[in-house]
């Protein structure tokens, strides 16, 4: 069938000279391989079967335009960001399709700490807000280098989620001291999908050694629950870059050096080995932070035995990860989506492997927790 305006054309040949014909014969052409080739190559998110269940994850939202910001429009007066924005969308839109039964966000969720681009993140969540199950990790943008995060309290505080049962509650700094680590800077969330129950904890980028305790005890008390964790920094280049280029090049694997929370604060290294590594629940770790390493991802075995699979996305534009959950193959599909063009991405101009944007991860689900 031909599209509509090469059938146009079509009609009009009849009436030119031959050698008119000839060149709108070419146009056609073009238009037909153009169209055939949109149908081609439009790629579906296959829906998800029963019995399965997905988990977003939204990597660093620092996209945020106006005269104001980083990324300067001139005589653009209001503060937007459309990678966000279609992020958040295609959430709310596929709750049921793909059967997203939490989202997380890995942090940076702004990139500059203002009330301008915090009301922005306000509404952009708020979009999922009641609608599906969401936790966030307070990056290293999201606060002050001393670990003052007041800005994202005042926007996300414990109180706006205290009326869902699916949040579990947040670490409480000593009297007089919120600002640090406080009301919401790290908390927790339970849910359960297909007869498997869950916890995840959200915590700060270089959570200090009394946010690590509690998070101890959180996971100590229950126990009988799968755990994730979502913390801003995990993978990228393992030691401190001492120039651009290492960045990019360095090699890379768990973090050991740190951006926020002076002395107390703790590196990826550090929080792996004064707390993850210990809990024989724990199976994954989402990670952001590291746009020039972008996706990248490592298993790990725990004290108990147990593998811990550490998974790094932060792809700006270029998509968010889909996390299916396959309980009866004890597997999870990891699926990288670009909502802005409705495709898999399989390779970025800084990460060309395709296995790192597209992959699986063993998990069993079919027995027990012990």
């Amino acid at each position: 069938m031909l599209d509509w305006p090469a059938f146009v054309i079509v009609c009009a040949m009849k009436h030119m000279p031959l050698s008119h014909q000839l060149h709108h014969l070419r146009t056609i052409i073009t238009i037909c391989a153009v169209f055939c080739a949109d149908r081609t190559n439009a790629a579906e998110f296959p829906a998800a079967p029963d019995g399965t269940f997905s988990i977003a994850v939204i990597p660093d939202t620092q996209h945020y335009r106006n005269s104001a910001t980083d990324s300067s429009v001139a005589g653009e007066q209001t503060v937007t960001n459309a990678v966000f924005e279609a992020y958040v969308d295609w959430i709310a839109e596929n709750v049921v399709r793909q059967r997203i039964v939490f989202a997380t966000h890995v942090g940076d969720i702004v990139d500059v700490n203002s009330e301008e681009q915090w009301s922005v993140a306000r509404q952009m969540m708020d979009r999922l807000y009641g609608t599906v199950p969401y936790g966030i990790s307070v990056g290293n943008h999201d606060m002050v280098r001393s670990g003052d995060s007041t800005l994202f309290q005042k926007f996300f505080p414990a109180s706006r989620f205290e009326e869902f049962g699916w949040y579990g509650g947040c670490f409480h700094s000593p009297p007089g001291r919120s600002e640090i680590s406080g009301n919401n800077a790290n908390s927790f969330q339970i849910f359960s999908a297909e007869a498997l129950d869950f916890i995840i904890l959200h915590l700060e980028c270089n959570a200090p050694d009394d946010v690590l305790a509690w998070a101890d005890t959180v996971l100590e008390r229950h126990a009988d629950r799968r755990a994730m964790i979502t913390t801003h920094m995990g993978l990228g280049p393992r030691d401190k870059p001492k120039v651009a280029d290492d960045f990019f090049k360095a090699p890379k694997g768990r973090m050991t050096w740190k951006k926020c929370h002076g002395e107390r604060g703790n590196s990826p290294q550090q929080m792996w080995d004064k707390c993850f590594r210990k809990h024989p629940s724990l199976f994954l770790i989402c990670c952001g932070d590291q746009s020039r390493t972008q996706a990248m991802h490592q298993s790990s075995t725990g004290d108990e035995g147990n593998i811990v699979h550490e998974v790094l996305s932060d792809y700006g534009s270029h998509g968010q990860r889909v996390m299916r959950f396959l309980p009866g193959q004890n597997r999870i599909e990891v699926r990288t989506w670009n909502p802005g063009t409705d495709e898999f991405c399989t390779a970025t101009q800084i990460v060309v492997d395709s296995n790192q944007h597209q992959f699986d991860l063993p998990y069993t689900m079919t027995v027990h927790l012990k």
